[in-house]
C-alpha cells in the first residue's frame, strides 16, 4: 500500500489479538498490517499455475468427450494432504498486498464490522463490505491467469476466504483438504479457474445482451496482436473440436452398422451355401431346403441396407475428413506461432461483470448477500458443500435418474454435452443456467450454469440450476413453437389449462425437483397431466420404470402407454 493504515484501525486490531478465541472480536487475529507491495515467494515448491490447473497431458476440460456416458465415481472427495496455505500468519496481509485503494477499503470496514458491538452499525458496515469487496475483486480477477500471484489471492477469488481466523477449526481442515487441482477431467470451476481461462483465451465471456468490443489491431504491438490471433485461435480449435468429435462418432456409428450387416450377410450366405449330402448318391448333394429358399428375400434386404449404408458412411467420412482438415490446419496454425502468454484483459473486465451478475442471482434479493467466507453464514455439511467433487456426485446421481438431461440430438444422435458449471462462492440456494449453449455453435458447444458453493441444500442447488438448463435447451430446440411442441408446448399447455399465473419456468422448476426427489421414488406429488409430459419427454431409465410399476398403479399405467407407443412406433 502507497499509505499507512489508520491508527485507530491499527488499535483496533491490537484490541482485537487480546479478546478471547471465542468471542467474534477474535477473528481478526494474527493479522499484520499491510504497506507498500514486496516481492512474495509462492507458498508452494510448484507455480501456483501447475497447482490449480494440473499437468500431464490430460484432454481438455474444453473438449467436449462424446465417447463418455457418464460422470466417473468420486472416489475420494477430499484430499489425504492438506495444504498449508490457511496457516500461512501473512495470508491477511498477502491477500491485500499490492490492491491499492480498494484494499485499504475493506480492511477498514471489515475491522469496523468485526469489532462493533451496535447491531444497527454492524448492519451498516456488512453492506459497505459487499461494495468494498466487489472493488477489490475487480482489480484481482485479472491476475488469475498469472503463475505468480500468490495463493492466498487464488482462495479469495475461489472460495471468499479473506480471513483464516473467520474459519472454525474443524471449517480450516476441511477447506485445507479440498482438492485444488482439477483431477476429474470435468468442466466444473471455481471462480479462480474460470478467469483464468476466459483470460487465456480457452473460453468465450459469457454471453451477455451488451455487444462485446471488437479487438483493434493497429494501435497494438506485435505480442498484443500475437495474443489476439492466439486467442482467436484458440477458441475455434475448441469449436472445431467438437465438430470433429461429432463427425467421428457419426462415421463409428454408421461403421458399427456396416460390420453388423456385413456379419449376417456373411451368416446367411454361408447357410445358403451349406448342403447336405445326399445319402447313397454321394457324392451329390441335396438341393436348396425350405429354410434356405427363405434367405433370398432376408438377403436382398441385407444388400439394399448395405448399399444404404455405403451412401451414408460416404457422406460421414466426407464430413470427417473436412472436420479433421479443419482442425488439423487450425492446430498447425497454433503450433506455428508457438507458445503465447495471453492475458485477455478486456476480456476479463467484460467477464468480472457478468459473474457479479451471476453471484447476485444465487442470492436473490432477499438473500444473504455477504461476499466473505465467515463462520457465521456457513452452516454447510461437508458433504453439501459446493466444491468440485460434491457437485459432480450429485450431477451424477441426477444423470443416474435423468439419462437424457445433457443429452443434444443431432441428426438423430444424442451427444451428451456436460456444460461448463462455474461454482461461485455465495450463501445462496438456487443454481441457474446462464446459457444453454454457444449462440454460434448450437450443435457441440457446451452451455453454462452457476451452482452456490454454500447453499443450505447443495441438491435443491445443482437441481435447479439443471432444470433451468433443461426448460432453456428444450425451449430453443422448439424455436418459435416453444409454446406448441416438445417439453415446453406441453408444459405451457397444461399451464394454461390450470390458468396459472407467474413464471411458467418457475413453475417447471419446482415440478422438476419434485419429479426427481419425490416421483423417482415412487412418492406422487405431481399432477397426473405434469406427471405423463415428463415420463415422456424426460424418461426414468428402464430399471426405475420397472421398479416403479411394481409399486403403484399410476405407473403401471405409464408403462403400458409406453408400451402402445412403442408397439405403434410413435413412440
Amino acid at each position: 500500500m502507497d499509505e499507512e493504515l489508520d491508527p485507530e484501525i491499527a488499535a483496533l486490531l491490537s484490541q482485537a489479538e487480546k479478546n478471547s478465541s471465542e468471542s467474534p472480536d477474535d477473528i481478526l487475529d494474527n493479522v499484520e498490517e499491510f504497506d507498500v507491495p514486496t516481492k512474495r515467494k509462492s507458498l508452494f515448491s510448484k507455480s501456483v499455475d501447475e497447482v490449480v490447473h494440473g499437468t500431464g497431458g490430460k484432454r481438455s476440460i474444453h473438449e467436449v468427450d462424446l465417447s463418455k456416458t457418464s460422470f466417473d465415481p468420486i472416489e475420494n472427495p477430499i484430499s489425504d494432504t492438506p495444504i498449508e496455505v490457511y496457516n500461512d500468519k501473512s495470508y491477511y496481509k498477502t491477500v491485500l498486498t499490492g490492491e491499492n485503494q480498494s484494499a485499504q477499503r475493506v480492511h477498514q470496514v471489515l475491522s469496523k464490522y468485526l469489532t462493533s458491538k451496535d447491531p444497527k452499525d454492524r448492519a451498516v458496515y456488512r453492506q459497505q463490505i459487499v461494495t468494498a469487496y466487489w472493488e477489490l475483486l475487480r482489480g484481482m480477477v485479472g491476475k488469475m491467469s498469472s503463475s505468480s500471484t500468490p495463493m492466498p489471492k487464488k482462495m479469495l477469488v475461489r472460495y471468499g476466504v479473506l480471513l483464516p481466523s473467520l474459519f472454525k477449526e474443524e471449517q480450516k481442515a476441511y477447506f485445507s483438504k479440498i482438492f485444488i487441482e482439477n483431477n476429474t477431467g470435468e468442466p466444473i470451476l471455481y471462480t479462480d479457474e474460470w478467469f483464468k481461462e476466459i483470460a487465456t483465451g480457452k473460453m468465450t465471456n459469457s454471453a451477455t445482451d451488451e455487444k462485446k468490443q471488437s479487438h483493434k489491431t493497429a494501435n497494438m504491438s506485435a505480442d498484443e496482436v500475437a495474443m489476439v490471433e492466439q486467442s482467436r485461435l484458440m477458441q475455434l480449435q475448441s469449436k472445431n473440436s467438437g465438430k470433429l468429435q461429432s463427425a467421428e462418432n457419426l462415421l463409428n456409428i454408421k461403421e458399427n452398422e456396416r460390420q453388423m450387416l456385413e456379419n449376417d450377410l456373411k451368416d446367411k450366405i454361408e447357410a445358403l451355401t451349406d448342403h447336405q449330402p445326399i445319402m447313397g448318391l454321394e457324392p451329390h448333394r441335396q438341393g436348396l431346403s425350405e429354410f434356405q429358399r427363405k434367405l433370398f428375400p432376408e438377403i436382398t434386404d441385407l444388400i439394399h441396407r448395405l448399399s444404404k449404408n455405403d451412401k451414408e458412411l460416404i457422406k460421414c467420412l466426407a464430413e470427417y475428413q473436412e472436420s479433421k482438415a479443419t482442425f488439423d490446419n487450425v492446430q498447425n496454425k497454433i503450433t506455428d506461432n508457438g507458445p503465447v502468454q495471453t492475458n485477455d484483459t478486456e476480456a476479463v473486465k467484460i467477464e468480472f461483470e457478468t459473474v457479479r451478475q451471476m453471484a447476485k442471482m444465487t442470492v436473490g434479493r432477499r438473500g444473504n448477500q455477504f461476499p466473505i467466507f465467515t463462520r457465521e453464514f456457513y452452516h454447510c455439511t461437508e458433504r453439501g458443500t459446493g466444491t468440485r467433487e460434491n457437485v459432480i456426485e450429485v450431477l451424477r446421481w441426477i444423470e443416474s435418474i435423468d439419462p437424457g438431461v445433457f443429452h443434444r440430438i443431432h441428426k438423430n444422435i444424442p451427444n451428451r454435452i456436460v456444460p461448463y458449471v462455474l461454482l461461485v462462492p455465495t450463501y445462496g440456494d438456487r443454481g441457474f443456467c446462464w446459457e444453454p449453449f454457444d449462440r454460434y455453435n448450437r450443435v457441440t458447444s457446451r452451455g453454462r450454469i452457476v451452482i452456490p458453493m454454500y447453499p443450505k441444500d447443495l441438491k435443491i442447488a445443482v437441481l435447479t440450476a439443471v432444470a433451468d438448463l433443461r426448460w432453456q435447451v428444450a425451449k430453443e430446440k422448439a424455436s418459435y413453437y416453444w409454446m406448441e411442441e416438445g417439453l415446453t408446448g406441453q408444459y405451457y399447455q397444461h399451464a394454461e389449462q390450470l390458468k396459472l399465473k407467474g413464471d411458467l419456468k418457475e413453475f417447471f422448476i419446482e415440478d422438476y425437483i419434485l419429479w426427481m426427489t419425490k416421483e423417482s421414488e415412487g412418492v406422487q406429488r405431481l399432477e397426473k397431466d405434469v406427471r405423463g409430459i415428463f415420463w415422456r419427454n424426460m424418461p426414468f431409465p428402464k430399471e426405475r420404470k420397472e421398479e416403479l410399476r411394481k409399486r403403484s398403479l399410476v405407473y403401471d399405467e405409464l408403462c403400458k402407454k409406453d408400451a402402445n407407443r412403442e408397439m405403434s412406433d410413435g413412440y
